[in-house]
């Protein structure tokens, strides 16, 4: 996201970008950063629960971050991006990639 460009921007943005190259329903990879906290990692973990997800993480060669990655089948952008709305609105300090 650019420094001039608003979340909401963005997130229509990205929709027409994943309509337009992807056929529906499809496997989407998420990637988000957060700090080592066990609570943080379960809170996205249970933002993806019954969905399917293959969730893997992988600490920080120092230990102070922890990258997660999860790959789901969505049905639609929009699904995509309430998801990411969903994780970046209920844990504090994310980072999406």
């Amino acid at each position: 996201m650019s420094d001039k460009q608003t979340p909401d921007e963005f997130y229509d943005k990205l929709k027409t970008q994943l309509y337009d190259t992807t056929a529906w329903p499809a496997e989407y990879l998420y990637k988000f950063i957060v700090k080592s906290d066990p609570k943080k990692i379960a809170e996205i973990d249970g933002i993806f629960n019954n969905l399917g997800a293959v969730i893997k993480t992988q600490p920080s060669k120092n230990g102070k971050y922890t990258s997660i990655s999860i790959s789901v089948k969505l049905k639609d952008p929009e699904t995509v991006v309430e998801k990411y709305k969903e994780v970046t609105e209920n844990v504090e300090g994310v980072i999406s990639l």
